[in-house]
């Protein structure tokens, strides 16, 4: 069989008027795609998982203005501006930890604001081009990730961080992919609960640019490093302070204690979109706590139940438990050490 394409996989296509939105909810038994005309669309896609990945957010919600703007041009063409800012606020409340989500509304907000000869042209360019420089990106990151992972034998990595997640390839999925092809190693991924980001996406995803995966369970972690499998643990980020403290999906700090223990490197693989200079360190960082739903059985969720859940999407992990923090523009090593302002 020939390999794939990596951006045979598309979270994200835009049609000119529409955005298609790759309903990952429904992965890897149902490939099936939604089409969005207004950002009220675009918002719920975010909000209820169709989408999800910091940077694919981000993109989404970049597509999500464009396609406010082609409404409300059309319908109020003395008001849209207004309206279209509304929208805007709207798309910021769909995720509060991914900063991609701001750092892309906001540069559409900061060209909404100048004087457009042809606005619905200018705002698709700019969505367009915040989608390609992701993709851009992520390859570099892949490269540069991979000279890290020289005479690696094994990697875990958590959730799901390829071409899913982002404009295409992926964050620390592409840093796998870019390794993989210099020379083949073992390839684990956490089931990642309670969503099974890494159980449903993942192994499907590296499947499909036949890398080998092997799947484990969460609690499999601290095993697999105590027997010398793996070399690594390549993660994603949502949110990076300052100083290096990494939000990621729930379980990544866990995995970063557990390596510090194993003598096992971690790296965590990002776009300085990623990086929030305006916060000092992870514990500004707020944590995003979806429904109890998604943890208890139908049962618990009844009317005087005593059973309740803590469901925190993310977590952070401190800069002192990372080896590596990888980026478009560089990497930093240690990062305890110095931050990651001079990414800036």
């Amino acid at each position: 069989m020939t390999q794939q394409n990596p951006l045979s996989v598309q979270a994200l296509q835009w049609t000119g008027d529409s955005l298609k939105v790759l309903d990952q909810r429904q992965l890897p038994d149902t490939i099936a795609y939604d089409d969005y005309q207004d950002a009220a669309g675009v918002f719920d896609a975010i909000v209820t998982m169709r989408v999800r990945g910091a940077p694919a957010i981000g993109i989404a919600a970049a597509y999500g203005v464009v396609l406010s703007a082609q409404q409300h041009l059309a319908a109020d063409p003395q008001h849209w501006q207004a309206k279209v800012r509304t929208d805007i606020d709207k798309l910021a409340q769909s995720r509060p930890t991914a900063v991609n989500l701001f750092w892309a509304l906001e540069r559409m907000k900061a060209l909404l604001a100048q004087p457009l000869e042809n606005p619905l042209a200018e705002l698709t360019a700019c969505a367009e081009h915040i989608h390609a420089d992701d993709i851009a990106a992520n390859r570099l990151m892949g490269e540069v990730g991979a000279d890290l992972l020289q005479g690696a034998k094994g990697v875990l990595t958590h959730c799901n961080t390829g071409a899913l997640a982002t404009g295409g390839y992926g964050t620390a999925l592409g840093v796998i992919r870019s390794a993989y092809r210099r020379k083949p190693l073992s390839v684990f991924a956490g089931e990642t609960r309670p969503w099974l980001q890494g159980a449903r996406l993942t192994v499907w995803e590296l499947a499909q640019d036949n890398i080998p995966a092997t799947l484990i369970a969460d609690s499999a972690a601290a095993w697999l490093m105590q027997t010398g499998a793996i070399d690594w643990i390549i993660v994603g980020a949502d949110r990076i302070a300052a100083n290096g403290d990494t939000a990621n999906k729930i379980g990544t700090y866990s995995l970063a204690v557990l390596a510090k223990h194993h003598g096992v490197n971690f790296m965590v693989v990002a776009p300085t979109s990623t990086i929030d200079f305006t916060i000092d360190s992870g514990k500004q960082i707020a944590i995003e706590e979806r429904n109890a739903s998604e943890l208890l059985p139908a049962a618990y969720l009844k009317g005087g139940s005593i059973v309740s859940a803590w469901n925190p999407v993310f977590d952070v992990t401190p800069a002192s438990l990372i080896t590596a923090i990888v980026t478009e523009r560089g990497i930093v090593l240690n990062p305890a050490e110095q931050g990651v302002r001079g990414l800036s």
